[in-house]
């Protein structure tokens, strides 16, 4: 098994910055990518931002210079800046593993932090 836990969410105001944190553990043997997704009320999950075990990334058109994805072995995380409020959201951990039993999983996803952008 392998547990994601989110952190760092809450209530900013417009221009405001945040720091998402995600703590990776349990049977993991390589990782290949972490990403960060959200969904917002009635809306669907969606890609936020993507980082490879090479340290490639990859960003939705609306975060583009806006947020930065990164990685220090087990812990992913998101700076936020000038946060508007359509990026209100529960935003989620998504890990990219080789296992012990060499099998390659991508199902497995933290609890959520909720990121809310109001006056």
């Amino acid at each position: 098994q392998v547990q994601l836990v989110e952190s760092g969410g809450g209530l900013v105001q417009p221009g405001g910055s945040l720091r998402l944190s995600c703590v990776a553990s349990g049977d993991i043997l390589r990782f290949y990518a972490m990403g960060w997704y959200r969904q917002a009320p009635g809306k669907q999950r969606e890609l936020v931002a993507t980082i490879t075990s090479g340290g490639s990334t990859n960003y939705v058109d609306s975060v583009k210079g806006r947020f930065t994805i990164s990685r220090d072995n087990a812990k992913l995380y998101l700076q936020m800046n000038s946060l508007k409020p359509e990026d209100t959201a529960v935003y989620y951990c998504n890990a990219y593993i080789l296992n012990s039993l060499f099998q390659r999983r991508n199902d497995y996803w933290g609890q959520g932090t909720q990121v809310t952008v109001a006056s």
